[in-house]
């Protein structure tokens, strides 16, 4: 993962002999006053073991061996308790922040375009005690519309600073919360409203006008609808029989003596906070019901992995609150007393969409110390950087490179370059700020090269996290002093896993040298299951002899010696191809996206074919400059649709393949570049940005029933031969394929590599290469 160093040997040399020098001159003092020692000797030691001694698990971390921890503090069992807890220690402190609107002004494109463009003053902060109030005056006013303890209330808005008080008020009089992303079309919002039977809507004026009044009239049971914005004075087409609150209104309600003083039904640790839907990346979204107690010991696992957190840290919050990562990121920074600056990926940095051009972003404001971030936009910050690097003069670029390869060197032994994070890497560290000290990266999986371009380049530890929506969003978190890349950790304190055997896939629990298996999540974290839905219940959850719940996560996890996970596979994106290989899709696309092409990919395959083809979202600036150089012109649109630059991209691509070491057969044979990107909006991806994989196959239906057929003569006898020389050079892999053997059941499981099932000598994969 080291930059190449494109110059002169002699000057290479006389640099790393400066380098040497200045090392063992600083080394010992330096050594002794930072205590890299100890870090190096923590992100060595056991983190976590199998309590049963079988391989299998289930696995701990290493201090909650005897015991799954369920509370940060004795008797604070319930939301509304470690709010009200916050709120008398940090009475005084700011809590929740929001910039000021000072203009608004729409910006003409050079393409004719109209973007809106703003400029934002400071925060203006709400302290822990202002926010308990509005909490509890709001949730008063709910009550006094009607709104009864234990029975659902809904939320749809954007991450906003009312958003988490419109939660803790419902969490206080226990109103159990559904949840829907801003983004989910209007049959999967009709769908999440009608399940849950609301009578009560909490949204925001945008959402209202733009999602929600279309679909009313299929919304028969709602009632009232509460807007947090300001109310206009009059809401037209809005169907009799539905009142319409703003929030102030409401707390103003709500604080009346008549029902301010009317006590208040306080939840129990087994009630339902959350009624969670998520994103519909599989399908209809589903109602994950969460308990009070679930989320209270998923934040307690998450909080013992975040080194120093206390009052003094500034949390950032733009990811969707209606996602577990989010809510739960929040809730950890209010169990300790943090203050929460509210942003969006619209405003987040000086170069973001709707920054005008010379005012700030909201990181350069609020400069936060603790940040969560889903891959996808971490992979933009790596690629947009490595671009402008490229463009430096070539003493800038060698400075860059020889400093990235210089520290990759030194994190790797568990050492700080104060120096080089000084000189080199300030600039880039300042688009988050300056001061993150922590990054959580959930959501999805994290490269290897973006893992380590943000340790380096951010100068600061990246904890990888892996839980899921039924899990509370908890289930291990990478260790800070860890660097190794690739993992996500060992188990928090509140969960343990096992792995089960999943035979139709090859993975064991036997397998050497690590042991392989499908994920069980386990522990007081564990969701309570699906709303309404008991055959998925019986499913996906189990109890077992103990009493306690576990998850069938579908993901194919193997445990590291000392204890930590890495995730290797997921069951629905396996697929058996015709001649018998076992393509994942997830891994195709993760050794792909790293590709400065590539902005966003979608590999496909089908069982009855022998080949992977992939849909590809183009980097503008880089097909813009490959279009350049081969001569080709034209708008965005055609020159995503020229068959000249989908051959020269394949090339490129193919070779990206090559250096990830893909086997032959999941080497895309074909691909399609997609002039439009992918955003939640277009319901192609999650909030989360996760694939939606049978909406993507359904929008390029077409172009999956071309390209077999084009796919394969495209290829052509060139880039067979480019395949056959990488071979011959071991570059591409394909195990005892081409030997004319099939690997045992032995050898398959003793492997670390996918396994695959050959039945004849020559692959039909390999007829498509040698055509």
């Amino acid at each position: 993962m080291k930059l190449k160093e494109d110059m002169n040997p002699l000057l290479l040399q006389v640099f790393r002999s400066v380098v040497w020098v200045y090392s063992v001159i600083t080394f010992i003092p330096w050594y002794f006053f930072s205590g890299s020692g100890s870090n190096l000797e923590q992100s060595r030691r056991m983190k976590a073991h199998s309590i049963s001694r079988h391989p299998a698990g289930p696995y701990r971390a290493i201090n909650s061996r005897e015991k799954l921890v369920a509370w940060l503090h004795p008797g604070i069992e319930t939301l509304d308790k470690m709010f009200e807890h916050a709120a008398r220690r940090f009475p005084k402190r700011d809590c929740l922040g929001t910039r000021i609107l000072l203009s608004e002004e729409d910006e003409i494109q050079p393409n004719g375009k109209v973007f809106k463009k703003v400029i934002l003053g400071d925060y203006n902060w709400l302290s822990y005690e202002e926010a308990y109030h509005a909490a509890k005056c709001f949730g008063s006013g709910l009550a006094a519309l009607n709104q009864k303890p234990q029975c659902n209330i809904a939320i749809f808005c954007e991450t906003r600073a009312e958003w988490l008080v419109a939660a803790q008020a419902c969490f206080m009089y226990n109103f159990p919360l559904v949840t829907l992303y801003a983004t989910l079309g209007p049959k999967a919002i009709a769908h999440g409203l009608n399940e849950t039977e609301v009578t009560h809507i909490i949204i925001s004026k945008e959402l209202l006008q733009s999602r929600l009044k279309a679909i009313l009239c299929d919304v028969p049971r709602l009632q009232y609808i509460i807007v947090v914005d300001s109310k206009p004075a009059s809401w037209p087409d809005i169907p009799r029989g539905i009142k319409i609150h703003n929030m102030d209104a409401v707390k103003e309600l709500g604080s009346k003596p008549d029902n301010i003083e009317v006590s208040r039904r306080q939840p129990e640790p087994s009630d339902i906070a959350v009624i969670m839907y998520t994103s519909g990346s599989t399908g209809i979204p589903k109602g994950v019901m969460i308990s009070h107690g679930n989320i209270i010991a998923g934040i307690t696992g998450m909080a013992e992995r975040i080194p120093n957190l206390n009052e003094t840290d500034t949390y950032i919050g733009y990811l969707p609150l209606a996602h577990v990562l989010e809510l739960s990121a929040e809730l950890v920074c209010i169990s300790h007393g943090c203050r929460i600056g509210y942003s969006s990926p619209q405003t987040l940095a000086d170069q973001s969409t709707k920054i005008k051009k010379g005012s700030k972003g909201d990181t350069s404001v609020l400069k936060p110390t603790l940040m969560a971030a889903v891959p996808e936009i971490m992979d933009r910050i790596y690629k947009n950087v490595m671009t402008k690097v490229e463009e430096m003069s070539k003493f800038q670029k060698s400075l860059f490179v020889l400093a990235y390869n210089y520290k990759m060197e030194q994190i790797s032994k568990g050492y700080s370059t104060p120096l080089c994070d000084s000189l080199v890497f300030k600039r880039v560290r300042a688009l988050l700020g300056g001061n993150t000290r922590v990054l959580l990266s959930g959501g999805a999986p994290l490269s290897a090269a973006t893992q380590r371009f943000m340790n380096i380049c951010l100068c600061c530890p990246v904890g990888q996290g892996y839980g899921l929506t039924e899990t509370c969003g908890a289930g291990t978190i990478s260790e800070m002093m860890d660097y190794s890349t690739g993992r996500v950790g060992a188990p928090l304190v509140c969960s343990e896993i096992t792995l089960k055997d999943w035979e139709e896939g090859g993975y064991y629990s036997t397998d050497k040298p690590n042991p392989r298996g499908e994920i069980l999540i386990g522990g007081p974290n564990v969701a309570m299951g699906y709303y309404k839905s008991e055959g998925r219940n019986h499913e996906d959850f189990f109890v077992d002899k103990n009493g306690q719940r576990w998850f069938c996560t579908g993901d194919i996890g193997e445990f590291h010696s000392d204890g930590c996970l890495k995730i290797i596979d997921r069951k629905k994106d396996l697929v058996k191809l015709q001649a018998g290989e076992y393509v994942s899709l997830g891994k195709v696309e993760a050794a792909l996206k790293n590709c400065s092409l590539i902005d966003n990919i979608c590999a496909y395959a089908n069982s009855d074919q022998s080949y992977v083809i992939c849909f590809v979202v183009p980097n503008h600036k880089q097909l813009m400059a490959l279009a350049e150089q081969m001569e080709v012109k034209g708008t965005w649109e055609e020159i995503c649709n020229t068959p000249q630059m989908e051959k020269e991209a394949l090339r490129i691509i193919t070779e990206a393949a090559i250096s990830a070491k893909l086997e032959r057969f999941e080497i895309p044979i074909k691909i399609r570049l997609s002039a439009e990107a992918w955003t939640p909006e277009t319901g192609l991806v999650t909030d989360a940005f996760k694939l939606k994989r049978k909406e993507l196959k359904t929008h390029y239906q077409e172009d999956i029933e071309r390209m077999p057929t084009s796919g394969c003569t495209a290829l052509g006898t060139g880039f067979a031969r480019h395949l056959a020389r990488h071979h011959s050079r071991g570059q591409v892999r394909d195990g005892n394929a081409c030997g004319g053997s099939c690997p045992s059941a032995e050898n398959r499981r003793e492997s670390a590599s996918l396994p695959r099932r050959c039945q004849t000598p020559l692959l039909l994969s390999e007829l498509y290469y040698l055509r």
